[in-house]
């Protein structure tokens, strides 16, 4: 990932780094990720926090509840809400190889209610657009949650969105770029 004129924190010669920011980086590029980019290149500049928050989402991406075609979903209701090209940018095609439809992409990106959503993807949306839009969720909602997913996958779920609403809080704030020719894939809200 490169970084745009407009980030606030960008990439960082490793040479300029602290000890504490090379061994953050370094434990991070040895997991799954495998390499530094999108948040975790401004929090970098919290090390001990980038450590900690890469290992709650080491979980909450590969090893959570809900399954990786629910969990990716989330993130594009989550990028969406938050207007993060970064974060829609990195998760669309992991989404779409999970088996995210194109039309249910789209319709996330344009703001709408995607049709012809299967029962965990009604579920998934509708939990999390009562999260984002109300901070809590109904008791239906909470039920209907519950039942498809169980109390683990409820906490997950949760814990799911709040971890991508701070990462897009994160690249909003840093002004994190997209790399050189990338296409945002979503636009901002209006204010």
């Amino acid at each position: 990932m490169t970084s745009s004129k407009t980030d606030r924190l960008p990439e960082m010669p490793r040479e300029q780094m602290t000890d504490a920011q090379r061994a953050a980086v370094d434990e991070l590029v040895s997991g799954p990720r495998g390499k530094l980019s999108g948040p975790f290149v401004p929090l970098m500049r919290s090390p001990e926090l980038m450590r900690r928050l890469q290992k709650v989402g080491e979980y909450l991406r590969y090893d959570n509840t809900v399954g990786l075609h629910n969990s990716e979903f989330a993130v594009l209701v989550v990028a969406r809400h938050w207007s993060q090209p970064v974060e829609w940018h990195i998760h669309k095609p992991i989404a779409m190889k999970a088996g995210v439809s194109e039309e249910t992409c789209d319709a996330i990106a344009e703001g709408r209610r995607p049709p012809n959503m299967t029962a965990e993807e009604t579920v998934v949306y509708d939990f999390l657009q009562e999260l984002l839009h109300n901070q809590s969720v109904s008791d239906v909602t909470w039920a209907a949650a519950q039942k498809m997913f169980g109390d683990q996958g409820v906490i997950d779920m949760t814990a799911h969105c709040g971890y991508y609403s701070l990462l897009a809080m994160v690249m909003n704030t840093t002004r994190r770029g997209l790399p050189d020719n990338a296409a945002p894939g979503i636009a901002p809200f209006p204010h």
